[in-house]
Order: structure tokens, then sequence, then C-alpha cells
């Protein structure tokens, strides 16, 4: 498994959140764990939610939504629309937390090849720098956290 970090950013004042973290994968393998919904459903969420693909349409004009459920059943369903996407390399889409209705982002993840493997960096702008601080505060990088380390170990098994 990876043991490459993964990296948050949430500059006090701007509605912004950058996360990088580097995969032992080409931008190929990666992009495809990240986009095939059979696998999605295998590593987004922390470990301790079961995760649901509603829908996973990854094109321009796509739409998503799926649902994590806790032991109690509580759930939490998240959708957006795709509209950038750039095979192996980009990915744009809105991102709305259905709790949160309205409240959308607009997320940027982009895959880039380096000398040990890829770099995915993605940048979420929110609406507001309150709705930004909302998610921080949230437990949103516990969840970022635990599902990079996931993808990390999907991909490990995918290449084994």
């Amino acid at each position: 498994m990876s043991t490459n970090p993964t990296t948050i950013t949430a500059p006090a004042g701007l509605p912004f959140i950058e996360v990088t973290r580097d995969f032992d994968a080409t931008p190929a393998q990666l992009f495809r764990v990240a986009t095939d919904p059979d696998l999605v459903t295998q590593w987004l969420g922390p470990r301790n939610l079961e995760a649901e693909v509603v829908e996973y349409d990854v094109r321009p004009g796509g739409r998503y939504r799926y649902i994590h459920r806790d032991a109690d059943g509580t759930e939490y369903a998240f959708r957006g629309v795709f509209h950038t996407v750039e095979q192996d390399a980009l990915v744009i889409q809105t991102f709305e937390w259905e709790g949160a209705p309205g409240e959308v982002c607009l997320e940027r993840a982009s895959y880039t090849k380096t000398d040990t493997g890829v770099r995915l960096h993605t940048q979420t702008v929110f609406p507001s720098v309150a709705s930004r601080d909302a998610a921080v505060e949230s437990g949103m990088e516990y969840g970022i956290r635990d599902s990079y380390d996931r993808l990390a170990e999907l991909i490990g098994k995918e290449q084994s």
C-alpha cells in the first residue's frame, strides 16, 4: 500500500479547499479506479460508512448521485453533474450534499504523471467562506484522508 500523505489546504478567509496526493499508479489506472462506479463504492467515503452509487455517468453532462450510510442507517446523499471529462487527465464537476441543498461547489480534479506515479490534485470552490468552513468543521478532512487511503489500497489490489 502507498504511504504517500494526503495534503489538505483550506486557506483562512477564502472559499477554497485543495487536496493533493501522489499514488503509485499511472494516470490511466487512477482515473479508471476513480471513475468506474463499481470501484467507486469500494473507496469513496470513510470505512465506517457503506457506499451506494445510485448514478455515476462520467461524461460531460452526465450526472452522479451516491449515498453513504452509517451503522444506524442514517443516509448522507451527494449529487452533481460532470462538466468536463478528459480521459486520464481531468474531471470538472459540481458537488452538492443533499443535506445542504443549494450549497453547490465546483470541483476540479487533475491527474498528472509524476516520476513515480500520478498526482491527484483537487480544487473545490464553495459558494461562500461560511459553507467552506461548515464543510471543514463537519469532519470532511477525516473522510477525505480515509477515502484516499482506501483508493491507494484499491489501486494496489487492482495492480496485483
